[in-house]
């Protein structure tokens, strides 16, 4: 049987272009400038206002299209040439910040090319004698350390791998000599299976101590006390007084946990952080500018614009300039599209931030923490008449340079919660009184989150002791026996 139905179904769409418009707003400045440059050179009718025009686009069009005439009459009727023509032979759309100057250098950070961590530690194999199967072992040992400096895998799947990838038959007792050898390499505490390991390789290397003998047995014999902190354990275990545990932990703390992280030619390509936006205090107000390479001076080309006035002004409309004005029209209103969605790229940044900067003045006027207000993407979503989703592309992906430091925008926004007066206070506020309050507490004797929670408390702001953990944990501040200091 079947069975005839009419419904109605309301869905929003969004056009390509607000799509595009969507993911240009959340690009912080470099990949803004990278899709900049990758739009100018996809696009010949885009043009760098800091640029001269280029005849070299014309080769573009093709004549290789046999269909007749009256395709292309169809497609044209309703293209007026003079909606891409302006008074100017060169439209211009400058979108100028009060800190940019096309005098502007872009500078770039250098980074100095080197031997890598591996190559380091194999050129100082050469200083060893090894026989030929325990020179491909150490080979393969070295390839085997991590950034850190570590080796990771059991000795075990080291023979088993020598074995299968190398043809290197070898047993656990050999691999064990070669890498008794492989750890004397620089830096010291490379090779390590483990952080006790690492720690005891770097203290053989240090000169003999009454500190560096304890701190050695400390490690060998109480690791696991050692690193829980369990002190009232060591002391009565090594029979040992409070001075010559304190100094020998002070030799621990010296040594170098991950070796690896030490050497240069290991360190990571860094992206330098660049602002997006710029706030001074200027007579005690505050000044938000945006920064100069979000507001590139772009145009239509010039060329183009000349090939549309010859067709405009010929009498006899060929086959070739119809193909030629087709593809200009495509790439102009590309063009036209990009410099527009470039001005509201703009436009929205700056109301966005300036909301933001206006909600928060308090802070920036002062730079406390404890003086940012409550605040979540809706609050500014709300007040600028925008989508909330616009605002978080804001600020999850850009930055400020405040007279405080540079700050990732999304910092500014947290939760609130109620103080005893019943006033709304910030969740950031709560989270720097509890790092001060544990900044300040005695270290012999660290508060604990029961305690912790007692103290915010007494401060005026009352929340549970698993508030107090879960702030703690997202500051990144351990356990109270964690924090405890001889």
């Amino acid at each position: 049987m079947l069975k005839q139905q009419l419904n109605f179904k309301l869905s929003q769409k969004l056009s390509p272009q607000q799509i595009q418009l969507m993911k240009l707003i959340q690009l912080p400045t470099q990949a803004f400038e990278q899709r900049l440059k990758q739009e100018i050179e996809e696009n010949p009718a885009l043009e760098d206002g800091r640029e001269e025009a280029k005849d070299e686009f014309e080769d573009n069009f093709s004549n290789e299209n046999d269909s007749e005439d009256d395709n292309y009459d169809e497609a044209l009727e309703d293209f007026n040439v003079d909606d891409y023509l302006s008074d100017d032979e060169i439209p211009s759309y400058r979108l100028n910040a009060n800190n940019y100057s096309a005098d502007d250098e872009d500078k770039q950070v250098p980074y100095a090319s080197g031997t890598s961590f591996t190559q380091h530690l194999k050129s100082q194999l050469n200083t060893f004698r090894f026989n030929e199967t325990e020179q491909e072992i150490a080979e393969f040992l070295v390839g085997s350390v991590d950034e850190s400096g570590y080796i990771r895998r059991s000795i075990q799947d080291i023979v088993d791998d020598l074995a299968f990838t190398q043809n290197v038959y070898t047993d656990e007792e050999t691999v064990e000599k070669v890498l008794l050898r492989v750890q004397k390499l620089d830096p010291a505490g490379v090779g390590a299976r483990s952080l006790q390991e690492c720690l005891l390789i770097q203290l053989k290397r240090k000169e003999s101590t009454e500190a560096v003998s304890l701190a050695y047995d400390l490690l060998e014999q109480s690791f696991d006390h050692f690193s829980k902190k369990h002190y009232s354990k060591l002391l009565s275990r090594h029979d040992i007084s409070e001075d010559q545990l304190r100094d020998a932990i002070e030799v621990i703390e010296h040594l170098n946990p991950k070796p690896g992280g030490a050497f240069s030619g290991n360190t990571r390509m860094v992206e330098h952080v660049i602002p997006d936006f710029t706030i001074k205090i200027v007579d005690g107000d505050l000044e938000l500018s945006l920064n100069g390479r979000n507001a590139p001076e772009m145009h239509v080309s010039r060329d183009y614009s000349n090939m549309l006035k010859g067709y405009k002004e010929s009498k006899k409309k060929t086959k070739e300039q119809k193909d030629a004005v087709m593809f200009i029209k495509q790439k102009l209103d590309a063009a036209k599209w990009f410099i527009e969605a470039i001005k509201q790229r703009q436009q929205t940044l700056m109301v966005t931030m300036s909301s933001i900067m206006n909600y928060q003045k308090e802070y920036f006027l002062t730079g406390d923490e404890r003086n940012l207000r409550p605040m979540i993407l809706k609050d500014i979503a709300d007040e600028i008449e925008m989508d909330v989703s616009t605002v978080s592309r804001v600020a999850n992906s850009k930055y400020v340079d405040t007279p405080y430091g540079t700050k990732l925008i999304k910092e500014f926004f947290s939760e609130s919660m109620k103080n005893d007066q019943g006033e709304d206070v910030s969740t950031r506020e709560i989270k720097k009184i509890l790092e001060m309050s544990i900044e300040e507490e005695d270290k012999k004797k660290p508060l604990t989150d029961e305690k912790l929670a007692k103290v915010l408390k007494d401060k005026g702001y009352p929340i549970a002791r698993r508030t107090v953990a879960k702030y703690r944990e997202q500051l990144d501040i351990p356990v109270a026996r964690l924090r405890k200091e001889i």
